[in-house]
């Protein structure tokens, strides 16, 4: 076990305050182990309802009373999940999360596996039923122990409150909070990812809340990458960044003087070396044919053209891994954490001038061939048209998150290079939980120094969350939002083509009858996007020219927003 910084956040003086005892074990243990999160930088708390996990919701709200930590309270488990996920995204440390038994902690799954894929610190918080009331067909009580492990950097079945002594609540806590942040774990020492505290608790299943409890906020700890990878400038290098890359890319391509090939949820997508319309570049043998060495940096997953670079045999791979699966398509890579660029002295001229050649050859622009490539300005919007806006729109102080649908495609090709902030979820591109991963961004984003509840107006900037129709659908429940915490200053921006037509660029698109693929794929919807938003609370606007959509991405935010942008199928 992890010991915590300074003493047992429960009976430190300056940790947590009480004027009374705490009677039940149930909430004695849930008063250690989240003032234990805190104690250790976790800034905010995501609850869903319910009665066995009952006195962890109290717990947490008595916290966030005192300014402890923040809490957001959301009705369904898979947008709580996704919520948190968000946090985490953009603190950088892991946001907890806090169900009853059964199928609640399922509703956690699809968020737990992007969040081990993708590299994201979360932690998941089940409440259970005792063991005596496990596989006896007690109500409301199934297999959770171990129910994420594939995905889970760490699964832990805790004693029962009263069981043990309530200290250890406290060093889970710690410890949770580590590996989340990459400590050895179950594997994969030196990535972040999911961490699962399973938490049986026997009635009565909570007691009087210490009054007042307060916490102190923590640092969440710092864990050192290792010793990072050396790399010579010599070979002819491309450097490729995906998804979640960071600007870390960038550096190290104009640090060893390289072509930058940066998709645009990257995050690194800006920078004199990076390569305009790099899937025409790479189909050009004249340059991909001569590429000795790639260096990848996230998660590419946005363009055939690169997933062909990267089952390459031929090459010498580097990949920089962020996420709990290695990137491995060729089966040659170096794995590595980090990496850095020797210094070179008294380079040779021969070698320097291949060198600059090299990057010349790469810099040369190509045609793009992006999905409805047109400026828009002439004519009603396109997908282009749409992203250049957003694009265009977003500013230093904001926000921009890609959902997994045609238009990120449009964007990674029709888009220039430019340092926005940029999230998505492409640890699996599934199109689960995309507002509510956006909600969190934002609440993360807007809030102010760690423990202080996000501000309503003012502040950071804008979060925009640019989607497809299905996906805007697929994640409805995600425009449920409590009218009593403060409002996430957010724009959906929905290109609404009545839809899935991402299915045109797919294989399924020649093979199946029209018919077929326009009922299993297309799934084409008519929902009236205006009501929905207003049955919500959400501010709505319809944007069908350029100027309009100029228009409502500049309104002020003060809350949430719907854009809604016609497009044709």
């Amino acid at each position: 076990m992890t010991t915590p910084p300074s003493e047992d956040p429960a009976s430190s003086a300056g940790s947590v305050s009480s004027s009374g005892p705490v009677s039940s074990p149930a909430t004695e243990a849930a008063v250690r182990l989240l003032t234990g999160l805190i104690a250790h930088g976790v800034r905010d708390i995501v609850l869903s309802p319910g009665s066995r996990s009952q006195a962890l919701a109290l717990a947490a709200v008595a916290l966030a009373r005192s300014g402890s930590v923040r809490v957001h309270v959301r009705i369904d488990e898979r947008v709580a999940g996704f919520t948190a996920l968000g946090l985490g995204r953009e603190a950088g440390v892991p946001a907890a999360v806090v169900c009853t038994s059964g199928t609640a902690a399922a509703g956690y799954l699809p968020a737990a596996m992007e969040a081990f894929h993708a590299g994201v610190p979360l932690i998941l918080l089940t409440a259970d039923r005792p063991p005596e009331l496990r596989g006896v067909g007690a109500n409301q009580a199934t297999i959770q122990p171990g129910m994420y492990r594939p995905w889970a950097r760490s699964s832990i079945d805790a004693p029962v409150p009263g069981e043990a002594d309530p200290t250890l609540f406290a060093e889970l806590a710690a410890d949770a909070v580590a590996v989340a942040l990459g400590a050895p774990g179950e594997g994969l020492d030196g990535v972040a990812g999911p961490v699962h505290l399973n938490l049986p608790v026997r009635e009565p299943l909570s007691g009087p809340m210490p009054d007042p409890l307060r916490a102190v906020l923590g640092s969440a700890p710092h864990l050192a990458s290792g010793e990072p990878l050396r790399v010579r400038r010599g070979p002819r290098t491309l450097v490729v960044a995906g998804a979640d890359a960071g600007p870390g890319a960038e550096r190290i391509a104009r640090v060893g003087g390289w072509p930058l090939v940066a998709e645009v949820v990257s995050g690194s997508r800006f920078g004199p070396h990076l390569v305009p319309a790099y899937r025409e570049r790479l189909r050009d043998p004249a340059l991909a044919d001569r590429i000795e060495r790639v260096i990848v940096f996230g998660h590419p997953t946005l363009s055939r053209e690169v997933a062909a670079l990267l089952r390459r045999t031929d090459l010498e791979a580097i990949v920089v891994r962020r996420g709990g699966e290695r990137l491995n398509l060729s089966g040659v890579v170096v794995d590595t954490r980090a990496v850095e660029v020797e210094a070179s002295a008294g380079a040779d001229p021969d070698s320097v001038a291949d060198a600059e050649a090299w990057l010349a050859a790469w810099a040369r622009p190509a045609a793009s061939s992006a999905d409805g490539a047109g400026t828009g300005a002439d004519r009603l919007l396109d997908r282009a048209a749409l992203v250049r806006a957003v694009w265009a729109a977003t500013g230093s102080d904001d926000r921009l998150l890609f959902g997994s649908s045609r238009i990120v495609r449009v964007a990674d090709q029709a888009l220039e290079g430019r340092d926005v902030r940029v999230h998505a979820n492409r640890g699996l591109a599934g199109i689960d939980g995309t507002i509510a991963t956006g909600v969190g961004i934002a609440l993360a984003a807007q809030s102010g120094p760690a423990g202080r509840a996000p501000e309503p107006a003012g502040g950071a900037g804008v979060t925009r969350v640019l989607l497809g129709d299905l996906s805007l659908l697929h994640d409805v429940g995600s425009l449920l939002l409590p009218g009593d915490e403060p409002a996430p200053r957010i724009q959906v921006v929905v290109g609404n083509d009545g839809g899935g037509t991402i299915f045109d660029g797919l294989e399924v698109a020649g093979t199946a009858a029209t018919e077929d693929l326009d009922r299993a794929f297309y799934t084409p919807q008519s929902v009236a996007l205006a009501p929905l938003a207003a049955a919500y609370g959400w501010a709505h606007a319809r944007a069908a020219t350029p100027d309009e959509l100029v228009r409502a991405l500049s309104a002020e935010v003060a809350g949430p927003q719907l854009i809604e942008v016609p497009l044709a199928r």
